[in-house]
């Protein structure tokens, strides 16, 4: 039952643990963008109400965290500003704003919550960390590729293995559309149930797209087509008559063709069933499908036009997104252990407490982590198991035999062996610690 120290529905705390694991993945993520020439964009958490309603479609805006208009206003019940319900049309409006500022091409990345007034479930919520990458002003295939590069290091980088791209265009299914037939009118419809093939077996799809008026024997062979062991034979086949599907498979060949030096073996593959049922995609479109994952792991695609349609100038486009709370739950979990701290220095004596204040400022003026003792127990035994509970490498313990030695005792917490270290040495030693590699 939920209790008044429960977060708000639909959100969550965060203990160190779980945090530091969370800001390791989110630091490694940055580096590898960096590396690619990506840079940092950092937005409001809330943005404008004009600037969001209307981006997202009637169900979208229902979704969107409205904030009330404030002061002599506040009886109004209106609102005036929303929290950011997600990354791109803050870059939207980034571009219209800043665009002779920005480099051309414009190539940047965002980590960072959003809210969604959704209803809270199992593996979904109303605060929750997008990461998206993006490159403005380029039509270039190479910038699709770097995008999908890009994603691939970070899985990697983050140990996740198993994973594979399953790349498609929306030209090619234009062109698929056309190759069986299919009226204009009922094309959104189809792709939309199309999109469900991963989900419903083939005859609950040939039902669903008769039900939206496409004949059972068109809707069967589609199907079939999408379906069978040698698919992507038989709709590049299919495409040969279609001048749309056959230059969206130019597109697609010609980004496997650049991805294939840089990603191994097969983890890029032409998926001719792959939808993503965004109707901005204009080009190339992706997903990122794991074993033992829910769902996809990161998604993207061109969307040539959705900048302006966003209010923004009209440019190329071309990025991807991130599902980190997916990816976050099948990191490797070995190694990420909680510690507080490397040094624990004890307090023996309240007379010794401004010296042992002063080995723990040594020990972080090395660069090592280091707390003294703030409880009441002078036991050296409380003390130690209080260094053992932070995790600390190391004890520093100070006593009156150590003030008539002139020396410190240094406890190694793994092995339990002591060194007696003169306090005139003490500052190298404890650099001497910080060097070495953990474990």
């Amino acid at each position: 039952m939920p209790t008044q120290f429960d977060p708000p529905s639909g959100t969550r705390d965060f203990l160190a643990a779980d945090w530091e694991t969370r800001e390791n993945a989110f630091a490694r993520i940055r580096s590898v963008f960096a590396r690619y020439g990506f840079e940092p964009l950092v937005t409001p958490a809330f943005e404008r109400l004009d600037v969001l309603l209307g981006k997202y479609g009637d169900d979208g805006d229902k979704l969107i965290f409205k904030i009330l208009r404030r002061g002599e206003h506040e009886g109004t019940g209106e609102a005036d500003l929303a929290l950011r319900y997600d990354h791109t049309v803050p870059l939207a409006r980034v571009a219209a704003a800043y665009g002779s500022q920005l480099p051309t091409p414009y190539k940047r990345y965002a980590i960072g919550p959003v809210w969604r007034a959704d209803r809270p479930g199992r593996g979904r919520y109303r605060e929750f960390t997008q990461c998206d990458l993006d490159t403005l002003g380029t039509t270039s295939v190479m910038a699709d590729a770097e995008v999908i590069c890009a994603v691939h290091d970070v899985l990697a980088e983050l140990g996740l293995s198993g994973f594979q791209f399953l790349l498609n265009s929306r030209r090619v299914l234009a062109g698929l559309l056309e190759a069986f037939g299919v009226p204009d009118e009922l094309g959104p419809g189809v792709l939309i149930t199309l999109d469900k093939l991963d989900k419903l077996a083939p005859g609950e799809v040939i039902a669903e797209l008769t039900g939206r008026g496409l004949p059972e024997a068109q809707a069967a062979s589609l199907v079939g087509a999408l379906t069978a062991g040698d698919a992507v034979e038989q709709i590049s086949d299919a495409l040969k008559g279609s001048d749309e599907g056959a230059a969206g498979l130019d597109e697609v060949d010609a980004l496997l063709s650049v991805v294939g030096g840089q990603v191994p073996g097969d983890r890029v593959v032409f998926a001719p069933r792959l939808v993503r049922g965004l109707s901005y995609y204009t080009g190339p479109i992706w997903e990122v499908a794991a074993a033992g994952g829910a769902g996809s792991l990161a998604g993207g695609g061109r969307y040539d036009h959705l900048i302006e349609q966003l209010g923004g100038p009209d440019v190329p486009a071309t990025g991807g997104s991130l599902g980190m709370e997916r990816i976050l739950l099948l990191l490797p979990q070995e190694g990420t252990g909680h510690t507080r701290l490397d040094v624990a220095v004890t307090i023996m004596d309240e007379l010794h407490a401004p010296r042992s204040f002063a080995f723990a400022a040594a020990a972080r003026d090395a660069g090592l982590r280091a707390s003294v003792y703030l409880g009441s127990s002078g036991k050296l035994g409380r003390q130690l198991k209080w260094a053992s509970d932070t995790g600390a490498r190391w004890a520093l313990i100070y006593g009156n035999a150590e003030e008539e030695a002139a020396a410190v005792t240094v406890r190694d917490m793994t092995s339990g062996e002591q060194t007696a270290v003169p306090l005139s040495g003490l500052s190298d030693y404890l650099a001497d610690l910080a060097a070495r590699p953990a474990g």
